[in-house]
């Protein structure tokens, strides 16, 4: 024991971040394992390396980009596996860590604690058990009512087991906003089926809205009128508002992008329900009720920057963040107006936080920009392919031109770093590489002032 203990004390000396971005490179290194089984293949499958790997990075991600047919590749059992690493990926490995170890009787410490602060993007150490147990109940039990909602109406158009299989795979992949499916064809089966796609943004919007908000409408509904008012956080109120705007901005602009295309011959329920379900699914979710080929190449490109905002902080879902965008148009408009604090909703916004979101935001595009322009360059495809699909990637989405089994092992070695990169956070990758200066802020250097703009 202690020669194990001497071989990973080099474990001790690493940060939160660090720790967090390893144990995710772990996950993917069991799930490959797993997704590797053959058990778990159809008959005559064959899956290589690269296939396999990005499989699995796409899965702990719970983007949904793969470079094979799930539904022709995997059988019952490696759908129950897929979806037990989409489980694993969308609540959070340090989430699933700290459930098992509390089953086990382990005591929580404040090492552990730091770990789940930074996985769930807290900025504080109290209640984080609390909050672990309160995430798994609330994932499972929407998971729980999504899968025989699901399961029961599928009925009529599976067999029972096939119907109940659906529903499973189905609602997991919906919540954790994983864009995996076995249908083979998304929920384009489902396109004039209203009900299905309302039961998929209900569970796509409430695995990407955030884990707190969930918890705090919860505790919410479940409040005795009797008790203390429950005051929602200025985390819920911006992310709401912030996640709802999008989603309505969203759909407005795609029915207007295709008014005089895809929509032209739909009547206006089509329109509604197409226009809704795209701009819900570009949050994070990956699913999709039409081809997105079929849309015209400025929507595609519309579609592209609500991928790159992505889902909501501590949520399933990957890219620059709901609230990351909220506090940067918020600041170029209090700039704008020659304001020098950031307020909303009664609150003022901590200047470190606004100093993260522009560091998020400006790292992103570098980092988006620097796959396209490496992609174009070895991959034989449209610049607009490139980019939905990076951004698809970075989103961890999900939704794709259909392009991403053509990639080659390069193209598809940098989506695996965007999805990986989306789902673990700019912050926790940055943060990684902090070393401690304890010389930092003891001392100043004279200002001087420089031409801007």
């Amino acid at each position: 024991m202690w020669v194990r203990r001497k071989g990973l004390r080099w474990l001790n000396d690493l940060s939160p971040f660090q720790l967090i971005a390893i144990y995710y490179l772990v996950a993917v290194t069991i799930s490959s394992i797993l997704i590797a089984l053959p058990v778990g293949h159809r008959d005559g499958v064959q899956l290589n390396f690269i296939d396999i790997l990005f499989t699995a990075v796409s899965a702990v991600s719970v983007t949904g980009l793969t470079t094979v047919p799930t539904a022709e590749t995997f059988n019952t059992t490696g759908v129950f596996i897929l979806a037990l690493v989409l489980q694993f990926g969308g609540i959070g490995v340090m989430t699933l860590g700290t459930l098992i170890w509390l089953v086990l009787g382990k005591k929580i410490g404040l090492k552990e604690r730091r770990l789940i602060m930074t996985d769930q993007n807290q900025t504080s150490f109290q209640g984080m058990v609390r909050l672990v147990k309160e995430i798994v109940i609330v994932v499972l039990i929407i998971e729980l009512i999504g899968f025989l909602i699901l399961g029961t109406y599928y009925l009529q158009y599976f067999d029972p087991g096939e119907a109940y299989l659906q529903g499973f795979f189905g609602a997991i992949s919906a919540m954790t906003n994983g864009g995996f499916d076995i249908t083979g064809e998304s929920l384009r089966l489902f396109k004039d089926d209203y009900f299905v796609q309302f039961i998929n943004m209900i569970l796509i919007i409430s695995g990407a809205i955030g884990f707190p908000v969930l918890i705090e409408v919860k505790q919410y509904i479940m409040h005795n009128s009797e008790e203390k008012t429950i005051r929602f956080s200025l985390f819920a109120k911006l992310t709401s508002f912030t996640f709802f705007a999008l989603v309505i901005f969203g759909a407005v602009m795609i029915s207007i992008l295709e008014f005089n295309h895809f929509f032209s011959d739909k009547s206006w329920h089509e329109v509604f329900f197409y226009a809704l379900f795209q701009s819900v699914t570009t949050r994070s979710g990956g699913l999709a009720t039409v081809d997105i080929n079929q849309f015209t190449e400025q929507t595609q490109i519309f579609m592209s920057s609500l991928m790159f905002i992505g889902a909501s902080p501590s949520s399933v879902g990957g890219g620059i963040r709901t609230t990351t965008f909220a506090l940067v148009v918020i600041f170029v408009l209090t700039f704008a107006r020659g304001g020098n604090h950031i307020r909303i909703f009664r609150r003022e916004i901590h200047p470190e936080d606004l100093n993260k979101a522009v560091v998020v935001t400006m790292v992103a595009l570098f980092v988006c920009f620097s796959a396209v322009m490496a992609l174009s360059i070895t991959e034989p495809f449209t610049l607009n392919e490139i980019l939905f699909e990076v951004c698809s990637a970075f989103g961890t989405v999900g939704l794709s031109l259909g392009i991403t089994p053509g990639l080659s092992s390069f193209g598809k070695c940098v989506l695996m770093l965007l999805m990986f990169l989306g789902r673990i956070g700019l912050l926790t990758f940055l943060f990684s590489f902090k070393k401690q200066d304890k010389a930092q802020g003891k001392y100043h250097f004279p200002k001087e002032r420089i031409i801007i703009g």
